[in-house]
């Protein structure tokens, strides 16, 4: 059997919720010492704690989470943490993969960018994407093909596609309820996700000017590790100057993605978003013959460090 490669992923919008890591923030002192320190940044950027915000208890997992100035930097600061929680324990990733926002977190950790400059990115981004019209994204559980047919494609744009019968559309906000009818009378099923931007989608580029003029502030560096970048669907070693825009502009495409590392070797997946989401989509998107493996750690359901020690132990076997 070839080597195992270790892949930490990252998910980004849509993939929040209030309390996430919540249960690691108390028993787990590297999330804790990191969710602290990123979170005095992103007060001294936004004037509110993400932390105060996430962790309140009047703020329940089902409650609406959608400010982008808020859930930009939560996600951010949530991936990082984990990731550099796992890498204390000596669960070291050989790559990262980036999927939407979860590329600053995956380009922090590879060590393309110092994370104090990819969390301001972060909130530069939010604050530009807060001008922009309000719009939002469905999760449509079908073939993709389905984003051909006339109603779904002069209404809307396709954001991702995740597997064979997962695909993401991001439209207007004054849409969505027409798609959304749309697809109940065809009996397609769907679930629109807690954003209130249409990320990947013509309709943030307003946002492009405001957000690469800062950008023009930021120096990257040399990475340590390579990047699966699933706008291209490709593996990068060092960042374009676009890198930051393209990965929230540009369609998901983590299929292709995931299809192009596993033609390079055996995985170890490990997904270190807020919800488990990417190892969801690889579970039903992943080749049936493959030696490759899937972990999650974060989910809304809880068990978070019964999940983690799971984890740990199997890395150490």
């Amino acid at each position: 059997m070839p080597a195992v490669k270790t892949v930490f992923m990252f998910s980004g919008q849509g993939s929040q919720y209030f309390q996430m890591g919540r249960e690691l923030f108390k028993t787990n002192d590297i999330f804790h010492d990191w969710m602290t320190r990123l979170d005095t940044i992103a007060k001294k950027l936004t004037g509110d704690s993400v932390i105060g915000t996430l962790y309140s208890d009047a703020s329940r997992k089902g409650d609406s989470f959608d400010r982008t100035l808020l859930t930009h930097p939560a996600i951010f600061m949530v991936e990082y943490a984990l990731a550099q929680a796992l890498i204390h324990a000596g669960v070291l990733p050989d790559m990262v993969l980036g999927a939407s926002m979860g590329s600053f977190a995956a380009a922090s950790v590879a060590g393309f960018i110092e994370v104090e400059d990819a969390l301001a990115s972060v909130v530069h981004q939010a604050i530009a994407l807060e001008e922009c019209e309000r719009g939002g994204m469905i999760a449509v559980l079908a073939d993709p093909a389905l984003f051909a047919e006339d109603f779904l494609s002069h209404r809307s744009e396709l954001a991702a596609v995740n597997f064979s019968s997962h695909f993401v559309i991001s439209a207007r906000w004054n849409d969505l309820e027409e798609i959304e009818a749309a697809l109940r009378k065809d009996n397609v099923g769907y679930q629109r996700l807690p954003v209130s931007s249409a990320f990947h989608s013509r309709w943030i580029d307003k946002a492009q000017a405001p957000f690469e003029s800062f950008m023009r502030s930021i120096r990257y560096r040399q990475g340590s590790l390579s990047l699966g970048c699933c706008d291209q669907a490709t593996v990068l070693n060092e960042l374009p100057a676009d890198y930051f825009w393209n990965v929230v502009r540009r369609p998901i495409r983590f299929r292709e993605t995931i299809a192009r590392l596993e033609q390079l070797s055996v995985h170890r997946y490990i997904d270190v978003g807020p919800a488990g989401t990417l190892a969801t989509f690889l579970k039903y998107g992943i080749p049936a013959n493959t030696e490759s493996t899937v972990h999650a750690i974060l989910t809304p359901y809880g068990l978070d460090q019964k999940n983690l020690t799971a984890l740990l132990a199997s890395v150490r076997n």
